[in-house]
């Protein structure tokens, strides 16, 4: 029982699941703006699309990590 709560308070790398935070910005109608965003690195707009969408900090976090890693790679 303490793994499995461990593991969902500690989420790490591989447990990331980019679909969900698709669907969180579908859900507010704010796809095309999230890919611009991405695309345009910019982290500002991502950060404030996705708190707008409900999406937990710890995810926005890795979301942002994630671009930054790929800044420059697109």
């Amino acid at each position: 029982m303490t793994k499995l709560i461990l593991q969902e308070v500690y989420m790490d790398e591989s447990d990331f699941e980019g679909t969900l935070v698709l669907e969180k910005i579908a859900e507010i109608n704010k796809i095309d703006e999230f890919f611009e965003a991405l695309d345009s690195d910019d982290f500002d707009q991502a950060r404030a699309l996705m708190r707008r969408a409900g999406v937990d900090g710890e995810t926005i976090m890795m979301v942002l990590r994630k671009m930054r890693a790929a800044d420059g790679e697109h």
